[in-house]
């Protein structure tokens, strides 16, 4: 069974926790623990701009209700005060006993609250340094907003309505990001469920489900034809069909749905001037590959509609398209939040020259980190394409060997990388230990660093959701990918990726305008 409520829960339960947290911050703040002798221009629409991107934390967090979890005997009620198993209830599990289980869940929700309450106070932390002395209302921040664009001086702002106008795109932006990180996982659970290939045709604008038992039928007898249904699902009744029908039907109407709620406040935000040229050509580019998408997973489903070249091989898509299908959404959803942290955020958050040079040599580490971030999120689908998640379930070997026998079978050599299943799971292991090992590395390498305090809660918070994913992709293969770890696994991946993508943008430079009225080092008062 899923639950979709545990952050939300989480929150609540903890709601005095995380009130004592921001309090406390913002009471150190107000005693100036750091100062700065810089008011000019410039870092009231830096300062304005963070107070925007606060206001936003207020809006329902879409990007932590998608979790799922694997708890049907164990009471969430209790989870987080006292772990105990339902032992009356009898789960088969190929490699792993239902306590082990059990204890991972429990393990995956401690993991999570933890990071959720590192994220939290990161950007508490952020805001209350950023303000300072300085007690902020929305009638203050729209005044410093209009006199840091009159007087901006080389800060080119991507909405020029004014603070309002900020949030009410910034929101948008954000949404939208959320909607296509929901795709994501939706399509996730999608192909673990093997219900992508249940719709043996396509239209770019849809189509009714089946409402009739004999519009059913006619779609079941479409699927019979298929080599799914021939090979894996022969026998299949009608009950079972709906499941995998609606499946697939729900995760076509959820990108058609993106691109309503993206087209409509679009032209909205266009109309009211809120638009620059620059940010409607990035967006107008997001919504052409948005587009696009609906053409690449056709097209990704119909190489799974075709029979297979051999007897014994199973029918299923190909992992060169759905790498590329992955990819595109990875892509519109890294552009879409980094153009919401733009709007909310048009300056980085720099107090001093001394954390703008620390910044910047953050920044040299974090570009490479993200890069093996990204190859090793695109191995992923790899993974997937060739079902390799479900060979060599041990860990840390594969089966009784360290490297199989059989990874460089395939001519010529470079296919192995790609469609050899040992290969393919080879290169996901390796990659994954990279990627942990080198954000720890950039954890250790800015411990010494002059940077500022949220940079440094920031990446505190990779290096944990890194090894969680890295723990919910080891648990994913010695369970045999249940659809509760695999879909985790997969949002853990863009959840990763999105603490990486706010890393480079908190690091970028600053305007000139603003480097020019910051001191040499930020003033620290006992």
């Amino acid at each position: 069974m899923f639950r979709s409520r545990v952050i939300g829960s989480i929150l609540k339960r903890n709601k005095a926790q995380l009130n004592s947290i921001s309090s406390n911050l913002k009471e150190t703040a107000s005693r100036g623990v750091i100062s700065c002798s810089s008011s000019s221009s410039s870092s009231t629409v830096a300062r304005s701009s963070l107070y925007g991107f606060r206001s936003l934390l207020k809006v329902p967090h879409f990007f932590f209700n998608s979790v799922f979890l694997y708890e049907d005997s164990i009471s969430l009620s209790g989870m987080f005060s006292t772990y105990h198993f339902d032992w009356s209830v009898e789960r088969p599990l190929t490699l792993m006993k239902a306590d082990v289980l059990h204890f991972l869940v429990y393990f995956y929700c401690k993991m999570g609250e933890r990071i959720v309450y590192v994220v939290i106070a990161a950007f508490a932390h952020l805001q209350a340094i950023y303000m300072g002395n300085y007690t902020p209302s929305v009638r203050n921040m729209s005044m410093a907003a209009s006199v840091g664009m009159e007087n901006k001086a080389g800060l080119k702002l991507l909405v020029p309505g004014g603070p309002h106008a900020q949030k009410m795109v910034g929101i948008w932006l954000f949404g939208s990001a959320a909607w296509v990180f929901s795709m994501v996982v939706l399509g996730g659970v999608t192909r673990l469920t093997r219900s992508g290939l249940s719709m043996t045709d396509w239209k770019f604008t849809g189509s009714l489900p089946p409402l009739s038992n004999e519009e059913w039928l006619r779609e079941f007898e479409k699927y019979k034809q298929s080599p799914e249904y021939k090979r894996v699902n022969k026998g299949m009744s009608i009950e079972d069909f709906k499941f995998i029908y609606w499946m697939e039907y729900a995760h076509r109407m959820w990108g058609r749905g993106l691109g309503i709620i993206f087209a409509l406040p679009f032209s909205y935000f266009l109309r009211k001037g809120y638009i620059t040229l620059r940010l409607g050509l990035r967006l107008s580019a997001l919504f052409a590959l948005g587009a696009g998408q609906g053409f690449i997973g056709w097209w990704m489903v119909k190489s799974g509609l075709e029979e297979p070249p051999s007897e014994y091989a199973q029918p299923r898509v190909s992992p060169y398209r759905l790498a590329a299908h992955l990819t595109s959404a990875f892509v519109i959803y890294s552009g879409l939040f980094w153009t919401g942290l733009s709007v909310v955020m048009p300056e980085p958050p720099a107090e001093s020259v001394a954390w703008v040079r620390g910044a910047a040599k953050v920044k040299k580490l974090a570009i490479p980190v993200s890069f093996i971030v990204g190859i090793t999120a695109i191995s992923g689908a790899f993974v997937a394409g060739n079902d390799a998640g479900r060979a060599y379930n041990t860990f840390p070997k594969m089966g009784d060997k360290w490297i199989p026998d059989d990874i460089f079978d395939m001519k010529p050599l470079i296919r192995n990388f790609f469609e050899n299943t040992s290969t393919v799971q080879l290169d996901h292991r390796i990659l994954a230990t990279t990627t942990l090992f080198s954000i720890g590395a950039l954890w250790l390498a800015t411990r010494k660093l002059d940077i500022h305090p949220a940079i440094r809660s920031l990446i505190g918070s990779t290096v944990g959701m890194a090894a969680l994913q890295v723990t919910l992709g080891i648990s994913t293969l010695l369970s045999y990918v249940p659809v509760s770890l695999g879909s985790a696994h997969q949002a853990g991946a863009l959840t990763l990726l999105t603490l990486m993508i706010l890393l480079n943008h908190t690091v970028r430079k600053p305007s000139t305008s603003l480097l020019k009225s910051l001191p040499q080092v930020a003033k620290t008062i006992y």
